[in-house]
């Protein structure tokens, strides 16, 4: 894939409803088209929204060893409700025990980069390992959820995982529109949201967002903002910027 196709695709969709763009990526891939999630508010949004339109869109999540409960418990809710089995990815067993053995269990609170370590180990390469056999993938970025994605746009170059394309339908949705997409369609979602969470990863490393925070303020609050990624969308290399 190289930047002109990218333009070409974004170009065409423009004025794509979030549906019609997900049933567009799926004629343009097919099989080659798979949908991560972390079961985020956006991340359900999407797994509802392709189970309506019928699309046999495989689903995966990586399991980093270290979620929630609540969010296991929403797999479990998600495959009742759609039938769909989700396909987990786990960390490589080997990198974990050298990376704990080396630098503790509570390696990301000593610094950025050790913290970037942790995350690489347990969620950046298991991602990898997961896209290495597609051509585009499926995101829940949305610009609105931090600094850091702002510059997001509905198609993307994924220079990082070879060069296949990153999709993100519901980049230039707000919190709002989510929520109340949720709630028309009765979608699953992480209890924790009910708790003041708003952006939910790995336990140890999300906590509820308080007052004055943006919606990713609750994940590695001991870092500066710009910094709150974990490497999954940090490396995308941005297409034309979508038109209003």
């Amino acid at each position: 894939m190289d930047e002109q196709y990218i333009k070409k695709l974004q170009e065409a969709t423009l004025d794509f409803s979030v549906e019609e763009f997900l049933q567009k990526m799926y004629q343009e891939f097919g099989s080659g088209l798979v949908l991560v999630t972390g079961f985020g508010a956006s991340g359900v949004v999407i797994i509802d929204m392709v189970a309506r339109l019928k699309l046999p869109i495989t689903i995966v999540s990586v399991d980093t060893g270290r979620l929630p409960e609540e969010t296991y418990t929403l797999m479990e809710k998600i495959q009742e409700k759609y039938g769909k089995i989700v396909q987990l990815q786990f960390p490589d067993r080997e990198e974990v025990q050298s990376l704990v053995g080396r630098k503790g269990v509570f390696s990301f609170r000593k610094g950025l980069k050790d913290r970037k370590e942790c995350c690489r180990v347990r969620k950046v390469l298991p991602l990898k390992r997961i896209l290495s056999g597609y051509k585009a993938w499926i995101s829940g970025v949305r610009k609105d959820q931090s600094v850091t994605r702002l510059g997001a746009n509905r198609l993307e170059l994924d220079i990082q995982r070879g060069r296949i394309v990153k999709c993100n339908p519901l980049v230039n949705w707000t919190e709002k529109q989510v929520w109340e997409y949720i709630k028309k369609f009765d979608v699953p979602f992480n209890s924790l949201y009910e708790n003041g969470f708003k952006s939910i990863g790995c336990a140890p490393c999300t906590r509820a967002v308080r007052e004055g925070e943006d919606i990713r303020g609750g994940r590695w609050w001991w870092e500066d903002a710009s910094q709150k990624e974990c490497g999954i969308h940090g490396y995308c290399e941005i297409s034309k910027q979508d038109k209003p």
